[in-house]
């Protein structure tokens, strides 16, 4: 019986450890109202529609600037950026090709530079 138990708790500790360390789907950023972003700030007709939780260029060559969400839906969320809501998909068709551990988590709608710097990567189909 002890032999089962520290059996079953080793193969639990292992599938929680293997479900910590699987990364985000690639092209998705997970977001809940409150969290703090950058994104950019070219405003709604920007084509890019940039978001990082990492400062740095939109795929526009823009700085991004800090925004917090206000609200998150099916695929989008709206972000506050300064005094104006804008709101952008949170599934990109481009997403950071950066290693394992890397928690940019950004994602355009465009060819982009990640905000560390590695070329990001079509996400999808």
């Amino acid at each position: 019986m002890k032999k089962s138990l520290v059996w079953a708790f080793g193969v639990l500790f292992v599938v929680s450890a293997a479900a910590a360390l699987v990364p985000a789907e690639k092209g998705k950023i997970v977001l809940k109202a409150g969290d703090e972003v950058y994104a950019c700030n070219c405003g709604a007709s920007c084509p890019c529609q940039m978001i990082s939780r990492n400062e740095g260029k939109c795929g526009c060559g823009v700085p991004m600037v800090k925004a917090k969400v206000k609200s998150v839906g099916k695929g989008t969320a709206v972000l506050m950026i300064g005094d104006k809501e804008q709101t952008f998909k949170t599934v990109g068709k481009y997403a950071c090709a950066c290693p394992a551990g890397c928690t940019c988590d950004s994602i355009s709608q465009t060819p982009a530079k990640c905000t560390c710097g590695v070329d990001m990567v079509k996400v999808g189909k």
